[in-house]
């Protein structure tokens, strides 16, 4: 799918996922509509917003969009009063024909374009009558500034979690220091749990989340690989044999990379986008790497790893409420009982003394459930950085 032309996602229906999208034409190919009819060009351009355009009324919707201007622009159709946004093409290139489908319900609209060189132009409003079968609903514009806050309260989240992390690596490291393993083995999961918790923050520890938690993947002497430090590499030599001396070394430079990372993370950069799309992420790559059983070396405790990732969504989750909730009343309280039910499913894969069981080693019709509601969570989660997408002049 194009992502760069859509039809947004039903708001208040948070248990469905972009149920529709965007049609992409290709090239300068005439569309037609249900009726056979070919649809009109609408022009695009500094000074003229949606020239051509002439909805007959409510009921599906197929625009042909054309850049006659020099620059290219964003094309958003939008509600006349209130500004929400209910389609959008992204990227319209001069002299490169877009299409875009979708269906609209009674009401006055327009089409908003934004230019690359700050020029931004509105149709008059165009009145749709009448009523439509399963119309698309809007979505309140987001200006970058508005996602601020989450940013900031996000921030003092991770800010809250990192004396814990250093505390537990510290732990760990006095264990390899006394030459007890098996109290290692205990303290190296919790203090990785503490680190996979943080899952929104990656992007923004630079150096240090290679150094914390990298795994041998494209080294060049895979798990040999004297680069390879971190919290995978201890793993691998405490469920490998390998002598508490021989580990104190790296458990030592675990806990520097931990207070370096603590002491740069001050001047960190957030990527104010980046929050909503790991509202997602975590959890997919929790899919990728901790399900599949490939980030583990030897502990058997990626399902922990992945509970952590739950927690981890959550707090991003409540960074985001104050913007999810005017936007989609019902998506938090959908995305809480996915998330609850995931809970649920991930303590039925331990075992009576509370050991973790790796996901290979699970019953087929159990890893078969665990896949169904995380895939089913994954798909609730999709719609919030499409909701949360960056809209400022929409």
């Amino acid at each position: 799918m194009d992502l760069s032309t859509r039809r947004l996602p039903y708001r208040g229906l948070a248990a469905t996922v972009l149920t529709a999208t965007a049609l992409l034409l290709l090239g300068g190919a005439v569309a037609a509509r249900p009726d056979g009819r070919a649809v009109p060009v609408i022009t695009v351009s500094e000074r003229d917003c949606g020239s051509g355009w002439t909805p007959a009324g409510a009921g599906p919707q197929s625009l042909r969009l054309s850049d006659t201007a020099r620059d290219p622009a964003e094309v958003y159709l939008i509600g006349s009063g209130d500004g929400e946004v209910y389609a959008e093409v992204l990227s319209l290139l001069p002299g490169v024909p877009r299409g875009l489908s979708t269906t609209l319900g009674g009401g006055r609209y327009a089409l908003r374009c934004v230019f690359t060189d700050g020029t931004v132009r509105t149709s008059p409003s165009r009145t749709l009558t009448g009523r439509a079968e399963d119309p698309v609903l809007g979505v309140l514009p987001l200006p970058d500034l508005d996602l601020a806050g989450p940013v900031n309260a996000y921030r003092r989240y991770v800010d809250g979690a990192l004396p814990g992390l250093l505390a537990d690596s510290r732990r760990l490291d006095a264990d390899t220091a006394a030459g007890d393993l098996a109290r290692a083995r205990t303290d190296w999961l919790t203090a990785h749990l503490d680190y996979e918790r943080l899952g929104a923050a990656y992007n923004s520890f630079g150096d240090f989340d290679g150094a914390v938690d990298g795994t041998a993947d494209g080294l060049p002497g895979g798990t040999a690989d004297p680069s390879w430090t971190g919290f995978h590499r201890i793993e691998y030599g405490l469920w490998h044999g390998q002598s508490a001396a021989g580990l104190r070394p790296l458990t030592r430079g675990l806990v520097g990379s931990v207070q370096g990372l603590i002491a740069d993370f001050p001047s960190a950069d957030i990527d104010p986008g980046d929050l909503p799309l790991r509202s997602h992420e975590i959890l997919e790559n929790a899919l990728q790497f901790q399900l599949s059983g490939s980030a583990d070396y030897g502990s058997g405790s990626t399902l922990a790893t992945l509970g952590a990732n739950v927690q981890g969504t959550r707090a991003v989750l409540a960074a985001l409420a104050g913007l999810i909730t005017p936007r989609d009343p019902g998506l938090l309280d959908a995305l809480d009982g996915g998330l609850t039910a995931l809970d649920t499913e991930l303590a039925a894969c331990r075992t009576p003394s509370g050991a973790w069981i790796p996901p290979a080693a699970l019953p087929l019709a159990r890893r078969q459930q665990l896949d169904s509601v995380l895939g089913g969570l994954l798909e609730q989660l999709s719609t919030v950085p499409d909701l949360l997408q960056g809209r400022p002049s929409a």
